[in-house]
């Protein structure tokens, strides 16, 4: 403000105007960049007073989408979806945390199975492995076996632009996929993150501060983890941790009896 001739009688910024900043236009681990947007945003308004238009002014988050215009960053938000093979996973991007969509879909086929999304070898892998999973859990999973001999099965994980790599979706397919097979759809307010082996072991994965913090901003109030990743639940604000109910999970089907929701009942 002072480098821009301002005084605070003339300028102040509220609260909703900074998170507005640094979730749509910064996003970075310093503040550097926020200052240079902050500056922005004052140069801007030092025209303002100096041309006679306004005496002063109390910043929020509408003026400063007015005052920056489009956003450089968006975050994704919970969806409340209702059908079968949509699954909700966390992720770690270079500029933070990230909900991530994982959509399954089947038709009458050869047993093909296809994955689209830019996708890393590792994410493949971990899609590969939950396909395998699910056909040899079948049965336990209340799906007929045959299922899969007559039906292509395709997964895809949005925005496509975006290169996508780890294995810490790997419970999220599972979730996906054994979804679309039972038709019992996945909790929209669950968020999940876990390696899965053949076996349907639940490995520990990086980056769950960041995962959670983008569950919270996302509306999402459940998450499923790795069992050996719930001493990293201390490292997050009480705020956090009081908002969400957290699940730590060391097998796959204690996931899927959390996250798929039953089938509704038929009435008479």
């Amino acid at each position: 403000m002072s480098q821009n001739g301002l005084t605070a009688e003339e300028v102040s910024f509220g609260t909703d105007a900074l998170k507005k900043i640094v979730q749509g236009y910064t996003r970075e681990a310093g503040v550097r960049n926020l200052e240079r947007e902050i500056g922005t945003i004052c140069r801007r308004i030092a025209v303002k007073i100096l041309s006679r238009e306004i005496t002063d002014i109390a910043v929020t988050s509408d003026h400063v989408r007015d005052f920056l215009k489009k956003e450089k960053f968006e975050s994704e938000s919970s969806e409340p979806f209702k059908i079968p093979g949509i699954a909700t996973g966390l992720s770690v991007t270079t500029v933070g945390g990230d909900i991530l969509f994982i959509e399954a879909t089947r038709m009458k086929g050869k047993g093909t199975f296809l994955i689209t999304g830019q996708l890393g070898d590792v994410m493949r892998e971990s899609a590969q492995i939950a396909h395998s999973y699910i056909r040899s859990k079948a049965e336990y999973l209340g799906i007929d076996p045959d299922l899969f001999r007559c039906t292509d099965v395709h997964i895809h994980v949005p925005a496509g632009a975006i290169p996508k790599d780890g294995p810490s979706a790997g419970i999220t397919i599972v979730a996906a996929m054994a979804s679309l097979f039972s038709g019992r759809t996945v909790g929209s307010h669950i968020g999940m993150t876990g390696e899965v082996t053949l076996r349907g072991r639940v490995l520990p994965v990086g980056g769950i501060k960041m995962k959670v913090l983008a569950a919270h901003r996302a509306g999402l109030t459940k998450v499923i983890l790795p069992k050996r990743n719930e001493s990293d639940v201390n490292e997050l604000p009480e705020e956090v941790r009081q908002s969400i109910e957290f699940v730590p999970v060391e097998w796959i089907d204690e996931a899927l009896k959390i996250a798929l929701e039953p089938i509704p009942s038929m009435t008479v």
